[in-house]
């Protein structure tokens, strides 16, 4: 453990999850936006699904924990979503397990603490052709479809809203993006720089219009030792120092 302490914003989920600090990823846009206010902490598992991250949440999230997170971003279906193996393995989990899991994740997650927020992203779509196409000779044929997706994030979404919960719809939200199948995806799946704006952008929305109490918005937060010193850069008048822990000139993208 590090000091001084800052808020945990845990993300939790499959390979999206996992993968999110790579190709420009959503999870390093929010490590970059968060800088010095808030520690983004990865806990991502490439194909698992909602019925084996059931299984561990309690390892991920013990309600013993000194310090409980402030934040936890969800991301469990795609995985699930997939069409049952003829043999019963694989990742596949039926509609109504699916949404079971979900819910039981998300009160767990509550029972944290008074001040523990959630944000559940649901199933976003897929380039099917694209999938078929980089289907690999060492795997059982993978099969999602759109419709499949669809299904299990409408459910997402269906849940946090009876649960009271924030929720990114990422079946809607990537197909905002013109010509989404070719710009928001690496492999048909997991996704590219450009779709992981899309998602960041989403999130940090919901932040900030979120009603909590301590908001967690980034401009909301304190930034760690910003106090103005003799030992910042000089300005060019030469006569005082200019104090940098708020600037954010070096970000590819502005974010709100």
């Amino acid at each position: 453990m590090v000091g001084p302490s800052r808020p945990q914003i845990v993300l939790f989920g499959s390979s999206i999850v996992q993968m999110s600090f790579g190709h420009g990823g959503w999870g390093a846009i929010l490590s970059e936006v968060y800088a010095r206010k808030a520690d983004i902490i990865l806990r991502g598992y490439y194909g698992w699904n909602s019925t084996r991250a059931l299984e561990v949440v309690d390892k991920v999230f013990p309600k013993d924990a000194a310090v409980q997170p402030s934040l936890v971003v969800v991301y469990f279906g795609g995985n699930d979503s997939m069409a049952p193996h003829p043999s019963g393995l694989g990742p596949h989990v039926p509609l109504t397990e699916y949404v079971d899991n979900m819910k039981k994740m998300a009160l767990h997650l509550q029972s944290l603490s008074d001040s523990t927020r959630l944000i559940f992203l649901s199933c976003p779509p897929v380039d099917e052709a694209k999938v078929r196409q980089n289907q690999s000779p060492y795997l059982s044929e993978v099969i999602r479809t759109n419709e499949l997706c669809k299904t299990y994030s409408d459910a997402c979404v269906e849940l946090c809203q009876e649960l009271g919960l924030e929720v990114v719809d990422l079946f809607s939200t990537l197909q905002k993006a013109d010509d989404w199948k070719s710009v928001c995806f690496t492999d048909g799946i997991h996704l590219s720089a450009q779709g992981s704006k899309l998602v960041a952008g989403e999130i940090l929305r919901v932040i900030k219009e979120a009603e909590w109490k301590p908001s967690l918005h980034w401009k909301s937060m304190p930034t760690e030792f910003s106090e103005d010193s003799p030992y910042d850069l000089v300005s060019a008048d030469g006569k005082q120092t200019v104090n940098s822990s708020e600037w954010t000139y070096f970000w590819e993208e502005q974010w709100d």
